[in-house]
């Protein structure tokens, strides 16, 4: 049970996929911190997914200062036309900090294909052998490419037992069930909220509250009632309300179980200080 236990329900909040390191936050990034703290966010994920060294280290960065922080990093399919074995390198490195809890967010992005498609798919392959070597799990990205994902996880991930997430999750039922199989933890982001995600809200609904994670993936996809405004981990509240709702339950318990799946997902060595 997390420290926070013994205090009021909004201690329980978590997000499990933040950019806190994104430039769009360097204005006022300590602001934005001390509103999530006031809102009861204790337990934050800073995703990195850059195609370049510095912006792998940057999650890291800004986790190391802040109790309760956590980072990833690998290397966005957008930008997997920039991968490199230097980039590799660099995430085997930044996996020695305690603080390192998995690589991503890797994965397959076919709306945009901001990479070629057979160039995303070598490099998501290339860096679940890295997590495998590391005994890591991944923070997978997926965006209209789920039966490729689907098929690669398959041949090259889900017998390393290690599991991950999949960050806004935006796929089908069926989707998520292929993926809970194989450990995976589902974490719904602010889009759950809008008016024509009916077909996420059955997902939600379909999906067991102990395999369910929430997030904002801020600075991207704030949820109502602050869409159109610049994301930050303080409106994961209104995904968790959602979720509560979905699953008839009260937000106190639909955030307390969010926040155990989270720290189960961490080390065992950082479960261990709690």
């Amino acid at each position: 049970m997390t420290q926070w236990a013994n205090e009021s329900m909004t201690q329980f909040l978590l997000d499990s996929h933040a950019h806190l390191d994104d430039s769009d936050f360097d204005p006022d990034r300590d602001a934005v911190i001390e509103r999530s703290r006031a809102a009861g966010v204790h337990h934050i994920l800073i995703a990195g997914g850059g195609g370049a060294a510095d912006r792998l280290d940057s999650p890291l960065a800004v986790a190391e200062k802040h109790e309760g922080f956590y980072a990833s990093a690998g290397v966005h399919p957008h930008e997997a036309r920039n991968y490199t074995d230097a980039l590799g390198e660099r995430i085997r490195q930044l996996s020695e900090y305690p603080k390192f809890v998995a690589v991503g967010e890797i994965g397959l992005d076919y709306y945009y294909d901001h990479s070629p498609r057979e160039v995303q798919k070598q490099v998501l392959i290339r860096q679940m052998e890295l997590a495998r070597e590391l005994k890591l799990p991944i923070i997978i990205h997926c965006r209209d490419a789920w039966a490729d994902l689907r098929e690669i996880a398959a041949a090259h991930w889900h017998s390393s037992g290690l599991g991950g997430i999949l960050h806004c999750f935006t796929g089908s039922i069926e989707d998520a069930k292929v993926f809970l199989d194989w450990g995976f933890l589902i974490s719904f982001a602010g889009n759950l909220t809008f008016k024509k995600a009916e077909n996420l809200r059955e997902a939600a609904r379909a999906i067991p509250l102990d395999k369910l994670l929430t997030e904002t993936d801020c600075p991207y996809l704030a949820p109502v009632p602050h869409r159109g405004k610049r994301n930050e981990p303080a409106y994961v509240a209104a995904v968790t309300q959602e979720l509560a709702r979905l699953h008839n339950l009260s937000e106190e318990e639909t955030a307390q179980q969010v926040l155990e799946n989270f720290e189960k997902f961490l080390p065992a060595a950082l479960r261990s200080e709690r």
